[in-house]
This record gives C-alpha cells, structure tokens and sequence, in this order.
C-alpha cells in the first residue's frame, strides 16, 4: 500500500451513504410506511457478540483422522482468533446403501447413532477431553446436527412411524435430493420429535458442548427449533446455528444462519458475471428481511462449496484474499474452513479420507489479523453489536467502505482490477490507524490522504 497526500482530496471524495446499508430500515411518515425489518426474541450468549468461527472436518484434518491428533493444532487455532469449533457430525456413519460403496468412509450427514461417537475419530472420552481442552483454552465447541433424516440402519427405524413412508409403507429418502444414504424423518410424530431433544440434549448435558450447527435446518418445523432451544437452555446457553438462508428461523430458534446468497453473490463477482452494485443490492434487501440482532454468518468456503463447488482459486481466481478480507468485515461473523490458512488448493473427497495437506500455513498471519481485528473491533462485531457499512466510491472494479461505531472506526479497499488504483477514503483528520494489507504499519491521516493499492490486493485501516 502506498500513501501520498493530494490538496484536492476534499474535493474529489465522494462518499456515499447506502440507506437501506442499515440493518434496520426506518419507518416514513408517509401513507405508506416503508418495510422495517424484523426483530428477533432470540437472545445470543454474552460470549458470542465477536465471536469468530472455525469448521473443523476431523476426518481430512490429520492423517490419523482423530480427535486426539486433532487436538495438538488446538493451540494454533486459539493463537488465530477462532472463537468457536464447529464439528462436523461425529457420529457413527451408516452402512446400508452407504454413499459411493460399501467400502467408502460415506457422508457424515448419514447418522446412524445420535448418541454415538464414530470410533474412526476415537472415543467418547476423547470427545470429552477435546471439549474440555478447548474450553480451557477459551474457545466454544458446537456440534454439526443432521435432524431432517438418519442412515437407513438407525436404530430409529425400529419405529416405522418416526419417519415418512410412501404408499407402500417403505422409507424413502428426502424427496428432491440424492442423498439415497438416508431415510426422511417424520415430524409430525411427536415421540420423534422428543427423542430427538434429547439426544441433543445429551451432548450438553454429559460433553459440556456449546450449541449446533443444524443441517438444513430449514427443512424442520420452525416450532421444533423454538423448543428444541428454550429446553438447551435450560441446560446452558448454547449458540445455535441455522443451515438456512431464510429470516424465518432468526426469529425465535437462532442466534445465526448462514449468508448463502452473499456466498453466491460474491462467486459471481469474482468470475466478472456480476458487479459490486447487485452486493449492494443484497445488502439493501437483506436489512428489510432480516432481524438487526440476529447474526449472520459470512464466508468464503466450507465442506460443501469445497468438495462440490472448487477451491479457493477455482472460485475467486487472484483476488480470493480480497473476498476473504470482504467476508470478515462487511458483517456478521467470518468463518474459516479446515485448511484455508494453509491454502487450501484442492477439493477435499466427501466420501472417502483426504488428507488436508498444511505446507507451510502460509495464510495463518493473514486470517491472525483478520479474526484479531474482528475480535477487538467493536465496529465490526455481529449482528447489532457492530457498526453498519457505508460505500465509499471508488473506481470501477473496486469496492471499498467503512464502518464507523464511535471511535471504532475500520475501512476497507478491495482492488478486484489488473492495475494499480487509487482509493479516497474519508479518514478522521488527526486519528493513528493501524493499516492492514500491502504495509503493516501506523499512519495518521491529515485530511489529504490517497491509497494506491495494487492489483489483486487489498488494505485495511483500522482505529483500533
């Protein structure tokens, strides 16, 4: 990064507010008032308002594929920021018309014991020690949740009744989906429903974990998350996060979900099939629909964009550390995926052991200082707790903005372009800021600032 200064830099900023940017839209005064976003009864640990999140896939993580191998990187993951593990289901894995073949390890989501660890990951106590491992070190363990359907040898099956038949009275898979590894769960039973709670409950009460990660949790009966939390609760005060990209579940069964149509948004960005006005857009349309307190959950991977959809450079090309940098400031709570701080350059099998290969960590500082900044940064904690963004303009492939909560300030300049360009950013006159990107060092703005960024690259000034 470089800065130089220009006396006409008043002149030629234009700075620009988006309204509806605002999480939370404002009523008129005229005869038709205009949509307010919803607001949420859900209220969110303590602990979790600059939370940041890791998903961890114990299975490709270390040759051994244990927990007990998983456990020595631990340390690591706290000294980069991660605030809460998120495990992919640990379950014992169903073997009946198991994914691939008979032999493969199978889908994770295929669930054949709730109550159950898979011994390819170790045992309970293992489980039991990670978790409490990871608590002495200041960090929250949720667990992945598979509730829609179950492997096809769960013991559930014994009660034909807990799942949906067709008119000959035989299990069927999910209709509308592949996944012929499992069997459809039938929520109008309400046995079903109550030894689901407790099974989840289970894992609370004996393994102290946090919360869950709920597969595609929009499928369920919202009325089911809305007690299947109050009941958790009633335990400890778990985080829950929703596989949903819909406001409904935000109401009163979730702390986050999932920002997918970001997710798809930003793919399309960086391949040129859209520009950065439709993230605008979206970012206008969501702070309609969506709860001002409730937490989003931005990312740039995870186990299925990476398996199913490519890999970082597959997706964002040169400038996968600009949507990375984007994913971690816009809003809501950033989420790094197993192996992204080592660059990780291929797909990962779903079905079968695919061992991550680490190298040499070479983006651990990178997502260090992002989660750290996400971390201390009050203006960019989640959901209300943090500031809303402003675009600033810039020039055409770019995009830049900033967000301001009273003297937390950070802002962001993403250079998409083959060339050198030059940011105007309106920076307080006299503040220090820590800059993050090209140079990592303190500047103190004197109201004639430029900042040329080179291409592919990005930079952040930050308060604090």
């Amino acid at each position: 990064m470089n800065l130089h200064h220009q006396s006409y830099l008043s002149r030629n900023l234009s700075l620009f507010v988006l309204g509806l940017f605002m999480h939370t839209a404002a009523c008129t005064q005229s005869s038709t008032m205009d949509s307010v976003a919803p607001v949420s009864k859900v209220t969110q640990p303590e602990w979790s308002k600059n939370a940041t999140i890791y998903e961890v896939n114990v299975r490709q993580y270390t040759s051994e594929g244990t927990f007990n191998a998983f456990s020595e990187h631990l340390p690591r993951l706290k000294g980069m920021g991660v605030d809460i593990l998120w495990f992919m289901p640990i379950h014992p894995i169903g073997k009946v018309n198991r994914k691939e073949n008979e032999d493969s390890m199978g889908s994770y989501y295929s669930v054949q014991d709730y109550k159950a660890v898979s011994t390819d990951y170790g045992t309970e106590e293992d489980f039991r020690a990670l978790v409490e491992q990871a608590h002495n070190l200041g960090m929250k363990v949720i667990l992945d949740w598979v509730p829609n359907h179950t492997a096809w040898d769960n013991p559930w099956t014994e009660n034909k009744d807990w799942y949906v038949l067709n008119e000959e009275g035989d299990f069927i898979p999910p209709l509308g989906t592949d996944w012929t590894d499992v069997i459809q769960l039938n929520y109008a039973n309400e046995d079903m429903r109550t030894s689901m709670i407790d099974a989840m409950k289970y894992w609370v009460a004996e393994f102290d974990v946090d919360g869950y990660r709920c597969d595609v949790a929009g499928k369920v009966p919202t009325d089911f998350w809305v007690r299947a939390h109050i009941e958790l609760d009633e335990i400890k005060d778990v985080f829950m996060l929703a596989e949903d990209g819909n406001p409904e579940l935000l109401l009163e069964a979730f702390d986050m979900n999932y920002a997918w149509e970001y997710a798809h948004i930003i793919r399309e960005i960086a391949k040129g099939a859209m520009t950065f006005d439709r993230l605008d857009s979206l970012l206008v349309e969501d702070a309609k629909k969506f709860p001002d307190n409730s937490y989003r959950m931005f990312f740039t991977s995870n186990h299925d964009e990476n398996s199913w959809k490519g890999t970082d450079t597959d997706l964002y090309g040169d400038n996968f550390q600009n949507f990375a940098v984007l994913s971690a400031t816009i809003d809501g709570m950033p989420l790094v995926y197993s192996g992204q701080e080592a660059v990780l350059d291929k797909q990962l099998l779903f079905f079968e052991k695919d061992e991550i290969d680490w190298k040499d960590y070479a983006l651990v500082d990178f997502y260090t200082d992002l989660l750290a900044l996400n971390n201390r940064n009050e203006a960019l904690w989640n959901g209300s707790y943090g500031a809303n963004p402003m675009r600033i303009s810039s020039p055409e492939g770019t995009y830049a903005y900033q967000r301001n909560k009273g003297d937390f300030g950070v802002y962001v300049g993403l250079n998409n372009t083959q060339m050198t360009q030059d940011f105007n950013l309106p920076l307080e006159v006299g503040t220090m800021y820590k800059t993050y990107g090209m140079d990592s060092a303190f500047y103190e703005a004197n109201g004639k600032d430029i900042m040329s960024i080179p291409a592919n690259s990005w930079v952040i000034l930050s308060t604090h």
